[in-house]
């Protein structure tokens, strides 16, 4: 495949880097197979970091930031904008790569390397706004500023669904912020970090920098942990399940680290009498079934009222009828297969916990055998609002129906009562309802949208959620605070030392 010899894949890759020219090798270290979802066979090897090229790796990271934090903060944007053009003349090679080794179908591929490219782009205006106030002092002669400084080194542990854009979220800002990256990726899509990593390394050669980004890929129980307890890492930023999210959480808390944590989600659409149906049916369709339902603003449930639940669900079944199931590279598919067999079997599993629950499936519910890949009919279930099955995330394409009849005591209520709290949605054309659900007592979760499904967030806006979401934000608004430590000053410009709250010490 042209792409991959284009985006620097061989048939063997090393596993850890610290910049240009950078690579760590050795034949000692344990391989990793990167495997083709979409027919289970070996696309390229990875020799795994172990823990000396972790150290190795975070040696570079470390002595980089004394450089880097003192660059001003607008050519650190350049840096950053000739990444973003790097990865535009890019896109398309890389985006193949993330269908290929992750499942998504091409367009969304490319969806995510765009992701990229629009976070590069909004970092560079950010590098010349890294603001911070000035504060009327109570004592004479006074000045108070607040100023934002590099933090340091900011480790980056990203999941499988997103393998590229997820890195550039966090990148991208760190950079502008003065921060070195070290990046562990999903051992699920290694290649894509390579590629990424290669593209990285152009670009910081041409700007003479080693050391600011970085990749280690390798085992969790070996650089991830290393990675988590370093203390040198003063934030983690972490995306995956809500387990695992708990566990880096108190792992980093007790050495008393900051951690942006992106954890699950089980995001629900609610559907009114007043709602348009048409486009109700199209998001819900592209919430639930893209990425072939792994994704964590994925559509999870619907809760439709009674008296448009026989028109809606005719059209959505209608409209499954329609999606198209295989290699994720041809044209006009429009469903993936999943990452792994284990993802298959988690599906499987869920499915019997619902029948035995008495759920009725509606369609779907099966493998795919095709081409040896992990394939699976994309799911539609009609369930109850409060099984256990139905508060849990099954990341793997199952849609729950749900029936309500009250808008707030049944709707609202089913809508935030599962622990997750990352993307939500309405379809109503009724403006009390609209505001009722971006208001203190609606959705809460941390994206809530009117009109519009739960996938498909842009960079301009912070991206994260609540509860067992984990709390954490990447992206755009004021996110870029949590890569950099908050310092007041103030100076004294007069000839005399009064304390503040007026105190005299001494004469």
């Amino acid at each position: 495949m042209d792409f991959l010899k284009e985006l620097g894949i061989q048939d063997v890759n090393p596993g850890a880097c610290y910049g240009p020219d950078g690579w760590i090798t050795g034949d000692d270290r344990e391989e990793l197979v990167s495997l083709n979802p979409a027919t289970g066979q070996p696309i390229a090897t990875i020799k795994q970091a172990n823990e000396d090229d972790y150290e190795a790796v975070m040696a570079k990271a470390t002595e980089a930031f004394k450089t880097f934090r003192t660059v001003p903060a607008p050519v650190r944007g350049d840096m950053i904008r000739d990444l973003g053009n790097a990865l535009r003349e890019k896109k398309t090679a890389l985006g193949k790569l993330v269908s290929l080794e992750m499942g998504k179908i091409q367009a969304e591929g490319e969806g995510e390397v765009q992701e990229m490219i629009d976070i590069c782009d909004f970092a560079v205006g950010l590098s010349r706004q890294l603001y911070g106030l000035t504060i009327k002092s109570e004592r004479p002669q006074h000045r108070m500023m607040e100023q934002w400084q590099p933090l340091g080194v900011v480790g980056i542990i990203t999941a499988f669904n997103f393998p590229v854009a997820v890195w550039a979220w966090n990148t991208a800002l760190a950079a502008v912020c003065g921060d070195p990256v070290i990046w562990k990726p999903s051992s699920d899509a290694p290649l894509c970090a390579v590629a990424v990593q290669n593209i990285a390394n152009d670009v910081a050669k041409k700007h003479g920098y080693s050391g600011v980004f970085n990749t280690v890929i390798g085992k969790g129980r070996t650089v991830g942990e290393r990675l988590i307890n370093d203390s040198r890492i003063p934030l983690v930023s972490f995306t995956g399940s809500t387990n695992m999210g708990k566990r880096v959480g108190r792992v980093v808390h007790e050495r008393l680290g900051n951690t942006i944590l992106e954890l699950g989600g089980n995001n629900a659409v609610i559907v009114t009498p007043s709602a348009n149906l048409d486009m109700a049916v199209r998001s819900v369709l592209f919430g639930a079934v893209g990425t072939s339902g792994q994704r964590c603003t994925s559509t999870r449930r619907v809760i439709v009222h009674k008296s448009v639940k026989e028109k809606f669900m005719s059209q959505l079944l209608n409209a499954y009828k329609q999606v198209t199931i295989g290699d994720p590279l041809k044209e006009g598919i429009l469903m993936g297969p999943l990452v792994n067999q284990a993802g298959v079997e988690e599906m499987m599993e869920a499915l019997e916990t619902i029948k035995k629950k008495g759920g009725k499936i509606l369609t779907g519910g099966s493998t795919i055998d095709k081409d040896g890949g992990y394939y699976v009919e994309p799911t539609i279930v009609e369930a109850e609002h409060d099984w256990e099955i139905v508060h849990n995330e099954t990341f793997a394409p199952i849609l729950y129906i749900l029936t309500y009849e009250d808008f707030e005591n049944e709707a609202l209520a089913w809508h935030n009562e599962v622990p997750q709290g990352l993307s939500s949605a309405i379809f109503t054309n009724n403006v009390v309802e609209a505001e009722t659900f971006v208001s203190p007592v609606g959705s809460d979760c941390g994206i809530a949208n009117i009109n519009l499904g739960t996938s498909g967030a842009e960079i301009g806006g912070a991206f994260g959620g609540e509860k067992e979401t984990g709390g954490g934000r990447e992206s755009g608004s004021d996110s870029w605070k949590a890569y950099m430590r908050r310092q007041t000053n103030t100076i004294n410009y007069s000839h005399e030392l009064p304390l503040a709250q007026g105190i005299k010490f001494g004469d």
